[in-house]
């Protein structure tokens, strides 16, 4: 008995293996399959087989061989074998998608959040606005294996417990259990920011990279280390919450309780703040147009927030020493000029000079679609099993 059981967990590592190799490197043959895992050709064939069978792989056309004889056929997965739900859940937003193996992200909607909306609402509207983008996609439920959902702020992966999110003003809710209990599906919630790093290693503008830093500049302030495809948590999943570190003892007061904290200098709920005592602005876009047009007192608000995103990208570079920079938020996606502006001071005057050359800085290519892209991903790996 025991030597069959061994015998059956060797089988599903296989399967399993071969499954990971593919996904990785799709198109991929066979035989490289072979080579890359030490299985023997015949043991590779009958577990791609299998995969065909129930669905998971589909043959490409035939490629040549490196050298003369027969033609290799690819392999790859079919986009459709495995999908889950990625979330955002942000301040005055919620968003959800439906997510491939691939990362693509086939349909997706979005919905109004009040700020400070209670978390039982927000997990309310989810499991609302997922039946209906599967009734409208006409999609099969069952296929799903798994939903992931990003907040901002700090989690706890184990149990999917938000410990604190100022954004949201949650503390110590489950909120895995509740989405649970609204969707059907088993949940994972981590942190937006590291979940939109992962993203873009995998499928984004950090591909190729080996140390990745993701900062976001919007309604929060923060920053995700990815190394080789593994989110960096620290002890307690807190490593890269930047917005508490401390700029100007005699600065501003945070809601934190602390005074002078980054974020009280460089987020939209503090740029407007300051920009209601010269004119009734109510959003970042109208503070971006009157800085185009030239307002003094906008050009001071904006170019004072730019030195300090600067100053941010120098002091992560300093303790991470990532080769890839990712800038993104609400303050960079839907404003280019600002990007720029960023890019300039950190390219002439606030990076320390030995590490200047030594990354790439830019933009994120998933913008929107991040988190959920992340969220979705991070759902597959941890709920979808081979049988």
């Amino acid at each position: 008995m025991m030597k069959k059981l061994d015998q059956d967990d060797m089988k599903r590592q296989n399967r399993s293996t071969v499954f990971q190799i593919i996904k990785q490197h799709q198109p991929i043959s066979r035989a490289a399959i072979a080579k890359q895992t030490g299985m023997s050709p015949t043991t590779v064939s009958r577990i791609i087989a299998e995969f065909s069978d129930e669905g998971y792989v589909v043959d490409m056309e035939e490629q040549a061989s490196a050298g003369r004889g027969r033609k290799s056929t690819l392999i790859r997965l079919r986009e459709h074998s495995v999908l889950s739900v990625g979330v955002q859940i942000d301040r005055e937003f919620g968003m959800l998608g439906i997510v491939d193996v691939q990362g693509n992200v086939m349909t997706s909607t979005s919905f109004a959040r009040e700020p400070g909306e209670a978390a039982e609402t927000t997990a309310r509207r989810i499991g609302g606005k997922l039946t209906e983008l599967v009734e409208g996609s006409g999609m099969d439920r069952c296929r799903l294996v798994g939903l992931g959902i990003g907040v901002p702020g700090i989690v706890n992966v184990e149990d999917g417990t938000v410990r604190l999110s100022v954004q949201l003003g949650w503390r110590e809710v489950g909120l895995a259990g509740m989405i649970t209990e609204t969707t059907g599906l088993p949940v994972v919630v981590d942190n937006e920011l590291k979940l939109k790093g992962l993203a873009e290693q995998l499928r984004g503008a950090a591909q190729g990279s080996s140390r990745t830093v993701l900062l976001g500049f919007g309604h929060g302030v923060g920053s995700a280390l990815i190394r080789r495809g593994e989110i960096y948590r620290g002890a307690t999943n807190s490593a890269g919450e930047i917005a508490h570190m401390m700029m100007n003892p005699q600065g501003m007061m945070c809601d934190c309780g602390n005074v002078g904290c980054l974020q009280t200098f460089i987020t939209i709920p503090s740029l407007l703040s300051e920009a209601r005592k010269m004119e009734p602005i109510d959003t970042f876009g109208e503070l971006f147009e009157q800085w185009q047009s030239g307002k003094r007192w906008a050009s001071f608000l904006l170019e004072q927030a730019l030195v300090y995103m600067a100053m941010t990208v120098n002091n992560v570079v300093s303790m991470y020493n990532p080769d890839r920079v990712i800038v993104s938020g609400e303050m960079i996606d839907p404003y280019p000029e600002i990007y720029e502006a960023l890019v300039d001071l950190c390219r002439t005057k606030y990076i320390w000079e030995p590490l200047r050359g030594t990354f790439s800085i830019s933009r994120s290519d998933l913008a929107r679609h991040g988190v959920l892209i992340g969220s979705g991903l991070v759902a597959q790996n941890v709920y979808f099993q081979l049988n």
